[in-house]
Protein backbone atom coordinates (compact mmCIF):
# COMPACT_ATOMS: atom_id res chain seq x y z
CA UNK A 1 0.00 0.00 0.00
CA UNK A 2 1.19 3.33 -0.98
CA UNK A 3 0.64 6.32 0.51
CA UNK A 4 0.49 8.14 -2.86
CA UNK A 5 -2.76 10.32 -3.43
CA UNK A 6 -5.83 9.91 -6.35
CA UNK A 7 -6.07 13.23 -8.74
CA UNK A 8 -9.62 13.87 -8.99
CA UNK A 9 -11.45 15.45 -12.50
CA UNK A 10 -15.05 15.47 -13.03
CA UNK A 11 -16.27 14.34 -15.83
CA UNK A 12 -19.37 16.36 -16.88
CA UNK A 13 -18.79 16.83 -21.12
CA UNK A 14 -17.22 15.57 -23.73
CA UNK A 15 -15.32 18.59 -24.53
CA UNK A 16 -12.93 18.48 -21.11
CA UNK A 17 -12.58 14.79 -21.81
CA UNK A 18 -9.18 15.33 -24.21
CA UNK A 19 -7.59 17.88 -21.70
CA UNK A 20 -8.08 14.95 -18.49
CA UNK A 21 -6.29 12.35 -20.96
CA UNK A 22 -3.34 14.98 -22.28
CA UNK A 23 -2.68 15.78 -18.47
CA UNK A 24 -2.81 11.93 -17.68
CA UNK A 25 -0.36 11.64 -20.89
CA UNK A 26 2.07 14.35 -19.54
CA UNK A 27 2.18 12.52 -15.98
CA UNK A 28 2.78 9.19 -16.77
CA UNK A 29 4.79 9.49 -20.05
CA UNK A 30 8.21 8.86 -18.19
CA UNK A 31 7.07 5.61 -16.81
CA UNK A 32 5.29 3.68 -19.29
CA UNK A 33 6.66 2.60 -23.39
CA UNK A 34 5.07 4.53 -26.11
CA UNK A 35 2.69 1.02 -26.62
CA UNK A 36 1.29 0.96 -22.99
CA UNK A 37 1.13 4.74 -22.92
CA UNK A 38 -1.15 4.43 -26.21
CA UNK A 39 -3.31 1.70 -24.08
CA UNK A 40 -3.20 3.39 -20.80
CA UNK A 41 -5.08 6.13 -22.99
CA UNK A 42 -7.49 3.64 -24.70
CA UNK A 43 -8.52 2.72 -20.92
CA UNK A 44 -8.69 6.12 -19.96
CA UNK A 45 -10.81 6.85 -23.29
CA UNK A 46 -13.81 3.99 -22.85
CA UNK A 47 -14.23 4.78 -19.01
CA UNK A 48 -14.25 8.39 -19.45
CA UNK A 49 -16.63 8.13 -22.58
CA UNK A 50 -19.11 5.53 -21.19
CA UNK A 51 -19.55 7.97 -18.64
CA UNK A 52 -20.96 10.50 -20.85
CA UNK A 53 -22.78 7.98 -22.94
CA UNK A 54 -24.59 6.10 -19.81
CA UNK A 55 -24.50 8.70 -16.65
CA UNK A 56 -23.72 12.61 -18.01
CA UNK A 57 -21.54 13.33 -15.31
CA UNK A 58 -19.00 11.69 -12.93
CA UNK A 59 -15.71 11.66 -11.74
CA UNK A 60 -12.34 10.50 -13.29
CA UNK A 61 -9.83 9.97 -9.80
CA UNK A 62 -5.87 8.23 -11.32
CA UNK A 63 -3.09 8.27 -9.39
CA UNK A 64 0.80 6.98 -10.82
CA UNK A 65 3.76 5.69 -8.73
CA UNK A 66 7.35 4.83 -10.70
CA UNK A 67 9.59 3.01 -8.37
CA UNK A 68 12.96 1.32 -9.15
CA UNK A 69 11.23 -2.11 -10.00
CA UNK A 70 8.92 -0.52 -12.48
CA UNK A 71 6.00 2.44 -12.56
CA UNK A 72 1.97 1.30 -11.68
CA UNK A 73 -1.04 3.74 -13.17
CA UNK A 74 -4.42 3.54 -11.33
CA UNK A 75 -7.74 4.92 -12.76
CA UNK A 76 -11.29 4.63 -11.00
CA UNK A 77 -14.28 6.46 -12.68
CA UNK A 78 -17.00 6.81 -10.54
CA UNK A 79 -20.79 7.91 -11.87
CA UNK A 80 -23.96 7.69 -10.05
CA UNK A 81 -25.94 6.71 -13.56
CA UNK A 82 -28.76 4.63 -14.30
CA UNK A 83 -26.31 1.63 -13.02
CA UNK A 84 -25.85 -2.18 -15.31
CA UNK A 85 -28.03 -4.64 -14.85
CA UNK A 86 -26.13 -7.15 -16.12
CA UNK A 87 -22.29 -6.71 -15.14
CA UNK A 88 -21.00 -10.06 -17.22
CA UNK A 89 -22.76 -9.58 -20.04
CA UNK A 90 -21.65 -5.64 -20.53
CA UNK A 91 -17.74 -7.17 -20.13
CA UNK A 92 -18.74 -9.14 -23.61
CA UNK A 93 -17.30 -7.72 -26.80
CA UNK A 94 -20.65 -6.85 -29.41
CA UNK A 95 -22.98 -5.94 -26.48
CA UNK A 96 -24.25 -2.04 -26.62
CA UNK A 97 -26.56 -0.36 -25.07
CA UNK A 98 -25.91 2.81 -28.10
CA UNK A 99 -25.86 1.84 -30.79
CA UNK A 100 -21.79 1.29 -30.26
CA UNK A 101 -18.91 -1.62 -31.11
CA UNK A 102 -19.61 -2.65 -27.45
CA UNK A 103 -16.08 -3.58 -27.13
CA UNK A 104 -15.07 -1.05 -25.17
CA UNK A 105 -15.07 -2.91 -21.65
CA UNK A 106 -13.54 -5.59 -22.92
CA UNK A 107 -10.72 -3.97 -24.51
CA UNK A 108 -10.23 -2.25 -20.83
CA UNK A 109 -10.41 -5.59 -18.96
CA UNK A 110 -7.51 -6.95 -22.23
CA UNK A 111 -5.70 -3.94 -21.67
CA UNK A 112 -5.31 -4.14 -17.72
CA UNK A 113 -3.29 -5.42 -15.44
CA UNK A 114 -6.18 -5.70 -13.34
CA UNK A 115 -9.47 -4.84 -14.27
CA UNK A 116 -12.95 -4.45 -12.24
CA UNK A 117 -15.97 -2.92 -12.62
CA UNK A 118 -19.32 -2.69 -9.96
CA UNK A 119 -22.38 -1.45 -10.87
CA UNK A 120 -25.96 -1.58 -9.05
CA UNK A 121 -29.61 -0.66 -10.83
CA UNK A 122 -30.24 2.94 -9.71
CA UNK A 123 -26.88 3.39 -8.09
CA UNK A 124 -24.38 3.58 -10.87
CA UNK A 125 -21.38 2.11 -11.10
CA UNK A 126 -17.45 2.33 -10.46
CA UNK A 127 -14.90 0.59 -13.04
CA UNK A 128 -11.02 0.16 -11.82
CA UNK A 129 -8.15 -0.43 -13.56
CA UNK A 130 -4.39 -0.64 -12.92
CA UNK A 131 -1.66 -0.94 -15.34
CA UNK A 132 1.69 -1.95 -14.07
CA UNK A 133 5.51 -3.25 -15.84
CA UNK A 134 6.04 -5.24 -12.79
CA UNK A 135 3.40 -8.47 -11.69
CA UNK A 136 1.91 -7.35 -8.31
CA UNK A 137 2.51 -8.83 -5.34
CA UNK A 138 1.41 -7.95 -1.55
CA UNK A 139 4.06 -7.11 0.24
CA UNK A 140 2.53 -8.35 3.57
CA UNK A 141 0.53 -11.82 2.36
CA UNK A 142 -1.03 -12.30 5.33
CA UNK A 143 -3.48 -9.01 4.77
CA UNK A 144 -4.68 -7.23 0.96
CA UNK A 145 -4.83 -3.11 2.06
CA UNK A 146 -5.90 -1.02 -0.20
CA UNK A 147 -5.91 3.31 0.29
CA UNK A 148 -7.83 6.07 -1.23
CA UNK A 149 -6.86 9.72 -0.54
CA UNK A 150 -7.65 12.33 -2.66
CA UNK A 151 -7.48 16.53 -1.87
CA UNK A 152 -10.06 18.71 -0.58
CA UNK A 153 -11.12 20.39 -4.05
CA UNK A 154 -8.67 22.90 -4.90
CA UNK A 155 -5.60 21.42 -3.22
CA UNK A 156 -2.67 19.68 -4.41
CA UNK A 157 -1.44 18.43 -1.09
CA UNK A 158 -3.16 16.17 1.05
CA UNK A 159 -2.90 16.76 4.60
CA UNK A 160 -3.93 12.84 5.26
CA UNK A 161 -1.77 10.00 5.12
CA UNK A 162 -1.52 6.00 5.76
CA UNK A 163 1.06 3.70 5.83
CA UNK A 164 1.73 -0.24 6.18
CA UNK A 165 4.45 -2.04 7.60
CA UNK A 166 4.86 -5.81 8.95
CA UNK A 167 7.24 -7.98 10.91
CA UNK A 168 7.02 -11.97 11.56
CA UNK A 169 3.94 -11.58 14.01
CA UNK A 170 2.19 -8.68 13.00
CA UNK A 171 0.85 -6.38 10.70
CA UNK A 172 0.74 -2.77 11.26
CA UNK A 173 -1.74 -0.11 9.67
CA UNK A 174 -1.60 4.02 10.06
CA UNK A 175 -4.41 6.42 9.16
CA UNK A 176 -3.55 9.84 9.89
CA UNK A 177 -5.14 13.42 9.42
CA UNK A 178 -2.91 16.26 9.57
CA UNK A 179 -4.93 19.94 11.07
CA UNK A 180 -6.40 21.28 9.05
CA UNK A 181 -5.28 21.32 5.01
CA UNK A 182 -3.09 22.12 2.49
CA UNK A 183 1.00 22.45 3.31
CA UNK A 184 1.10 22.38 7.01
CA UNK A 185 -1.31 19.43 7.14
CA UNK A 186 0.77 17.32 4.67
CA UNK A 187 3.66 18.48 6.51
CA UNK A 188 2.65 16.70 9.81
CA UNK A 189 0.94 14.17 8.38
CA UNK A 190 3.97 12.97 6.54
CA UNK A 191 6.15 13.36 9.44
CA UNK A 192 3.49 10.97 11.05
CA UNK A 193 3.73 8.45 8.24
CA UNK A 194 7.37 8.21 8.23
CA UNK A 195 7.67 7.83 12.53
CA UNK A 196 5.41 5.50 11.74
CA UNK A 197 7.20 3.36 9.05
CA UNK A 198 10.78 3.66 10.50
CA UNK A 199 9.87 2.63 14.25
CA UNK A 200 10.71 -0.28 15.83
CA UNK A 201 7.68 -0.08 18.89
CA UNK A 202 5.00 -2.69 18.21
CA UNK A 203 2.41 -1.49 21.06
CA UNK A 204 0.06 1.09 19.42
CA UNK A 205 0.13 3.07 22.05
CA UNK A 206 3.81 3.32 22.32
CA UNK A 207 3.82 4.56 18.98
CA UNK A 208 1.38 7.09 18.46
CA UNK A 209 2.85 8.55 21.94
CA UNK A 210 6.60 8.21 20.52
CA UNK A 211 4.75 9.95 17.49
CA UNK A 212 3.49 12.65 19.45
CA UNK A 213 7.04 13.69 20.49
CA UNK A 214 7.98 13.74 17.04
CA UNK A 215 5.31 15.99 15.65
CA UNK A 216 5.97 18.40 18.58
CA UNK A 217 6.82 21.37 15.47
CA UNK A 218 4.11 20.80 13.21
CA UNK A 219 0.53 21.36 13.37
CA UNK A 220 -0.48 18.37 14.28
CA UNK A 221 -2.85 15.41 13.39
CA UNK A 222 -5.38 12.93 14.42
CA UNK A 223 -4.47 9.34 14.01
CA UNK A 224 -5.11 5.99 14.37
CA UNK A 225 -2.85 2.80 14.45
CA UNK A 226 -4.74 -0.50 13.85
CA UNK A 227 -2.07 -4.23 15.08
CA UNK A 228 -3.14 -7.27 13.82
CA UNK A 229 -0.77 -10.02 16.02
CA UNK A 230 -1.30 -12.97 13.89
CA UNK A 231 0.06 -15.12 17.03
CA UNK A 232 -2.85 -14.21 19.33
CA UNK A 233 -5.26 -13.63 16.80
CA UNK A 234 -6.34 -10.37 18.32
CA UNK A 235 -6.46 -6.89 16.45
CA UNK A 236 -4.92 -3.71 18.70
CA UNK A 237 -6.74 -0.50 18.19
CA UNK A 238 -5.54 2.83 19.47
CA UNK A 239 -6.13 6.27 18.13
CA UNK A 240 -6.23 9.82 19.00
CA UNK A 241 -8.80 11.92 17.34
CA UNK A 242 -11.81 11.50 15.07
CA UNK A 243 -10.35 9.10 12.44
CA UNK A 244 -13.16 6.81 11.84
CA UNK A 245 -12.44 2.75 12.50
CA UNK A 246 -14.87 -0.27 11.97
CA UNK A 247 -14.17 -3.81 12.28
CA UNK A 248 -16.68 -5.75 9.49
CA UNK A 249 -17.79 -9.58 9.56
CA UNK A 250 -20.22 -10.26 7.30
CA UNK A 251 -23.41 -7.91 8.39
CA UNK A 252 -21.50 -7.46 11.91
CA UNK A 253 -19.73 -4.30 12.87
CA UNK A 254 -17.73 -3.51 15.56
CA UNK A 255 -16.85 0.49 15.67
CA UNK A 256 -13.57 1.63 17.50
CA UNK A 257 -13.62 4.68 19.81
CA UNK A 258 -10.47 6.61 19.98
CA UNK A 259 -9.69 9.21 22.73
CA UNK A 260 -10.21 12.74 22.30
CA UNK A 261 -6.74 14.98 21.68
CA UNK A 262 -4.14 16.26 18.55
CA UNK A 263 -1.02 13.75 18.10
CA UNK A 264 1.75 16.05 18.24
CA UNK A 265 -0.62 18.84 20.51
CA UNK A 266 -2.16 17.54 23.54
CA UNK A 267 -2.57 13.96 24.69
CA UNK A 268 -4.39 11.79 27.44
CA UNK A 269 -2.23 10.94 30.18
CA UNK A 270 -3.84 7.31 30.98
CA UNK A 271 -4.57 5.14 27.40
CA UNK A 272 -4.81 1.87 26.39
CA UNK A 273 -5.35 -0.34 23.61
CA UNK A 274 -8.82 -2.10 22.45
CA UNK A 275 -8.80 -5.78 21.89
CA UNK A 276 -11.01 -7.30 19.20
CA UNK A 277 -10.79 -10.98 18.31
CA UNK A 278 -9.46 -11.77 14.95
CA UNK A 279 -11.75 -13.77 12.02
CA UNK A 280 -11.17 -14.72 9.21
CA UNK A 281 -12.14 -12.60 6.06
CA UNK A 282 -12.43 -9.25 8.54
CA UNK A 283 -12.22 -6.11 7.00
CA UNK A 284 -11.02 -2.85 8.97
CA UNK A 285 -11.93 -0.03 7.64
CA UNK A 286 -10.87 3.69 8.78
CA UNK A 287 -11.95 6.87 7.36
CA UNK A 288 -10.51 10.51 8.25
CA UNK A 289 -13.40 12.95 8.64
CA UNK A 290 -13.59 14.18 5.12
CA UNK A 291 -15.67 11.12 4.44
CA UNK A 292 -19.55 11.03 6.26
CA UNK A 293 -19.01 8.25 8.91
CA UNK A 294 -22.95 7.11 8.66
CA UNK A 295 -21.68 4.37 5.40
CA UNK A 296 -23.25 0.97 5.64
CA UNK A 297 -21.83 -1.89 3.84
CA UNK A 298 -24.84 -3.90 3.24
CA UNK A 299 -25.77 -1.02 0.53
CA UNK A 300 -23.10 -2.25 -1.82
CA UNK A 301 -24.38 -6.17 -2.38
CA UNK A 302 -21.24 -8.60 -3.42
CA UNK A 303 -19.07 -5.69 -3.25
CA UNK A 304 -16.66 -8.02 -1.09
CA UNK A 305 -15.91 -10.31 -4.11
CA UNK A 306 -14.26 -7.27 -5.39
CA UNK A 307 -10.84 -6.10 -5.32
CA UNK A 308 -10.82 -3.74 -1.76
CA UNK A 309 -10.25 -0.68 -3.82
CA UNK A 310 -13.49 -1.09 -4.82
CA UNK A 311 -15.15 -0.78 -1.48
CA UNK A 312 -12.87 2.08 -0.55
CA UNK A 313 -14.15 3.66 -3.75
CA UNK A 314 -17.99 3.08 -3.22
CA UNK A 315 -17.69 4.47 0.33
CA UNK A 316 -16.40 7.84 -1.08
CA UNK A 317 -18.59 7.64 -3.99
CA UNK A 318 -21.92 7.87 -1.80
CA UNK A 319 -20.09 9.59 1.30
CA UNK A 320 -17.21 12.03 0.55
CA UNK A 321 -17.89 15.50 1.98
CA UNK A 322 -15.63 17.70 -0.17
CA UNK A 323 -14.98 20.34 2.25
CA UNK A 324 -12.17 18.75 3.65
CA UNK A 325 -9.20 15.65 2.25
CA UNK A 326 -10.87 12.63 2.16
CA UNK A 327 -9.41 9.20 2.86
CA UNK A 328 -10.43 5.39 3.09
CA UNK A 329 -8.55 2.35 3.96
CA UNK A 330 -10.11 -1.03 3.90
CA UNK A 331 -7.50 -3.79 4.89
CA UNK A 332 -8.64 -7.71 4.67
CA UNK A 333 -7.47 -10.07 6.64
CA UNK A 334 -7.08 -13.29 3.72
Amino acid sequence: MDNSIFISYPIEERSYLSFIKREIHNAIKHGFNETKTAEIDIIVSELTSNIIKHAIKGELLYKFQKTETGATFEVICIDHGPGIKDVPLAMQDGVSTTNTLGQGLGASERLSTLFQLYSQPGWGTIAYSKVSTTPFAEADRRVISRALLVCKPGETLCGDGCGMRSDTERSYVFLGDGLGHGEHAHDASKKGVEYFLHTKEKDPVEIIRSMHVELKKTRGLVGTIAVLNHSSKQWQLFGIGNISTRINQGMSVKNYTPYNGIVGMNMPNTTNYSEIELEKYQYLIMCSDGIKTKWDMSKYPYILKHDPIILAAAIYKDHARRTDDMSVLVVKVV
